[in-house]
Parts: structure tokens; C-alpha cells; sequence
């Protein structure tokens, strides 16, 4: 029964969740200056093959915020402001359909599911109201630190330095109110390009439950508060369409694959990876945030050389 309610509400957040998204695209399009192209819709192959990849790991458990934002970054797809709102926006199809497998397939107790749930929702909720209205360089300093953070909670699992979990399936009293708040607080998080999964797995073993429980509560999180901090980056416009579509398009075969399809994986030396491009990353942004203060200097004593500002990447503004 519980599950039947989670999916019929999941099915409505989606439908509600498109709803808004076409009426962005038919508004950008009715409003912009008259003889100003359109915007470039149909993303690139690139685009494409990294909503594969990511979401392919994302739902073997590695997670996809820090592995895209380290794409987007490598070949400067997106402007690093537009980051979190791209990848909350088209990695909602994906961890959709993510949540609707893993919600269907692994049992855990239903008040907690459902209060976790819905703790994360309205964390994003509120984190994306507070993240779609940041500057570009508090940006940076935000993802820059955030990716680091990820990076740490990798290696200290690889390492095995975190507690292994227990065999409850669901949590009561104290406990219960411990994972609402860390699930409110791991939402708006997720506004930010913080990844929800790694955070989360820890969360669920310091409390004792069940490893493989964290699989539908950290998806069906993701899976609802996705829509919810994504109509506030939509109607912000702090997002890139093109290459937001390319994570939807790619993402969505990459979960039907790692779901049905693949049964063993070197995972191991996957996420040692992905700890040592997360780094790289982070230590990138965290650099062009220093790159904008000094600009933001010069500025300040030569008002001047701000006439023509030029783009960081060439392309990223063509949505």
C-alpha cells in the first residue's frame, strides 16, 4: 500500500515537475529580445555521454553530482554559476526512474522512508531558494568546499573508516528524529552540487540501519526533492538547458543498464577515481573563485576594464 502511495506521489512531482519545465522553455522563448536567436535546445554527444556515465555509477551507488560538476568543469560546458541548477534539473529524469526501482525492490520500514523523504524535499526546497539567487564566486567557494567535503567522506569509506551499518530496517524515537534532520539538512545540500548518496550511506550506517536500505531512502530522496529545488532554478533561469537536456537523454539508459544489466564492476578503483577527479576539481573552483576576487579588485580601481567582459566559456551562454 505504502509503496503504491510513494509512486503515485512520485508520478505526480514528475508530471507537475515537466509541467513547469516546458512552461520555462515556452516562456524563454516568448520573452527574449526581438532578432535574439533561440536558444539552442538539442544537446552534443558529449553532453550526452556524460549523463550515460554518470548516472550509469549514480546507480551503482558512487553518485553523479560530484562526477558531472567535475565534467562540467573539465570541458567547460557550463558556467560554474549555472552548475548545481544544470544537474538538479536533468538528473531528475534519471534518479526518477532510480527510485522507482530501487523503492519497489528493497524493503525498509515505512514511517522512515516516508519522513526522510519528505524531510529532503523540503530542505531542497528551501536550499534552492537561497542557492539560485548566489553570486558566481560564492558559487565556487560553496561547490569548491562541498566537493572536498565529498571527496573526504570517499576516502574514509574506501579506507573503511566508517561505520559499516547495522541490520535495522526502519528507526524509531531519537533516531528517527536524528535522520529527518540530517535528511532536511542533506536536501538543501543537494542545491548546492553536494551529492546526496555518499552523505547519506553514512548517515544510514551511523544510525545502525542496514547498508542496503540507504539505496531507495538516498534515491527516493533525490527523486523528490530533485523536482522541488529544480522549479526554483528553472524559474531563476540559473541553469544551462542544452547541456541539462544531454544529462536527461544520456542518464536515463545508464540507469536501465546499471540496474538490469550489470552484475560486477571494478568499483573499487572507480571510486578511488572519482575521490582523485573530485579533488582536482575542487581545488579548480576554489582557484577561479581567487580568479574573481582579483578581477573584482582590478574592477574596483579601474572601472574601466569591465566595459567588455568576455565569457569564461566560450558557448556555455548559446541556451
Amino acid at each position: 500500500m505504502l509503496k503504491t502511495v510513494l509512486l503515485t506521489a512520485l508520478a505526480v512531482f514528475t508530471a507537475a515537475y515537466a509541467l513547469i519545465w516546458i512552461l520555462a522553455i515556452v516562456r524563454e522563448r516568448r520573452e527574449r529580445p526581438a532578432g535574439q536567436p533561440a536558444p539552442r535546445v538539442l544537446p552534443g554527444p558529449l553532453e550526452i555521454f556524460i549523463g550515460f556515465v554518470t548516472n550509469f555509477f549514480d546507480t551503482l551507488g558512487i553518485g553523479s553530482f560530484a562526477t558531472t560538476s567535475s565534467a562540467f568543469k573539465l570541458a567547460r560546458l557550463v558556467r560554474d554559476e549555472d552548475i548545481p541548477g544544470t544537474m538538479n534539473v536533468w538528473h531528475t529524469a534519471p534518479t526518477i526512474v532510480e527510485a522507482l526501482i530501487y523503492i519497489a525492490v528493497v524493503q525498509v520500514e515505512p514511517v522512515t522512508l516516508v519522513s526522510m523523504l519528505a524531510a529532503s524535499a523540503l530542505g531542497a526546497w528551501l536550499g534552492a531558494g537561497v542557492v539560485s539567487s548566489w553570486p558566481r564566486r560564492k558559487i565556487q567557494i560553496g561547490m569548491g568546499s562541498v566537493l572536498i567535503a565529498a571527496a573526504i567522506l570517499m576516502g574514509l569509506s574506501q579506507l573503511q573508516l566508517l561505520p559499516g551499518g547495522g541490520n535495522a530496517l526502519g528507526l524509531t524515537s531519537a533516531k528517527l528524529i536524528l535522520a529527518i534532520a540530517g535528511n532536511f539538512l542533506l536536501g538543501a545540500l543537494m542545491t548546492l552540487g553536494i551529492g546526496l548518496y555518499a552523505p547519506c550511506m553514512v548517515l544510514i550506517a551511523l544510525l545502525g540501519m542496514n547498508p542496503r536500505a540507504a539505496f531507495p531512502i538516498m534515491m527516493g530522496s533525490c527523486a523528490f526533492l530533485m523536482p522541488v529545488g529544480s522549479a526554483r532554478f528553472i524559474r531563476t533561469r540559473r541553469y544551462n538547458l542544452k547541456s541539462a537536456l544531454g544529462l536527461s537523454l544520456g542518464g536515463i539508459p545508464g540507469v536501465l543498464l546499471a540496474a538490469y544489466l550489470v552484475k560486477s564492476l571494478p568499483l573499487e578503483q572507480v571510486r578511488w577515481l572519482v575521490v582523485v577527479v573530485v579533488t582536482y576539481t575542487a581545488a579548480m573552483l576554489l582557484r577561479s573563485a581567487q580568479v574573481e576576487r582579483q578581477k573584482a579588485r582590478q574592477l574596483s580601481v579601474n572601472p574601466a576594464l569591465g566595459a567588455k567582459p568576455a565569457l569564461e566559456f566560450p558557448g556555455a551562454d548559446e541556451d
